[in-house]
């Protein structure tokens, strides 16, 4: 399956990326690509250069933007829908709370243990004596 994505390009620290079509097995970063669609450099938010043409051509052809390039397609009105959320959900820490069958459940098991120990009595414990063996 065609992916048209974004590869970055450019030193450390000072990036900027390529609008590119390639095979969605294709790492990002191995370079292979059909072709070269755009450039952006998010350092300038001015040099968003993108083949609109060749970019719906593809997307007529069967391929697929991932969802950042989608947002950026949306926002340079290429293609005309709504913004996908790419961030990860944020999810609220659940803390886990006994069940309220739970709490019935725990006097009663404490209890029942206390009359089981309470019906066995425990042997009683010798203390060990040192044997002395002289040699």
């Amino acid at each position: 399956m065609l992916m048209i994505r974004l590869q970055r390009v450019g030193r450390k620290n000072v990036p900027a990326f390529r609008v590119v079509l390639t095979d969605k097995r294709n790492s990002t970063k191995s370079g292979k690509y059909l072709e070269m669609l755009g450039s952006y450099n998010p350092r300038n938010d001015k040099e968003k250069t993108v083949n609109a043409d060749r970019i719906k051509y593809w997307i007529s052809q069967g391929a697929k933007p991932t969802d950042t390039m989608h947002n950026f397609l949306v926002g340079q009105k290429i293609i005309s829908g709504k913004k996908i959320n790419v961030l990860p959900r944020k999810s609220p820490i659940k803390k886990e709370e006994p069940k309220k069958d739970d709490k019935a459940a725990a006097p009663a098991a404490v209890a029942a243990e206390a009359s089981t120990t309470a019906e066995a009595p425990a042997a009683p414990v010798e203390p060990a004596t040192p044997t002395e063996s002289k040699a």
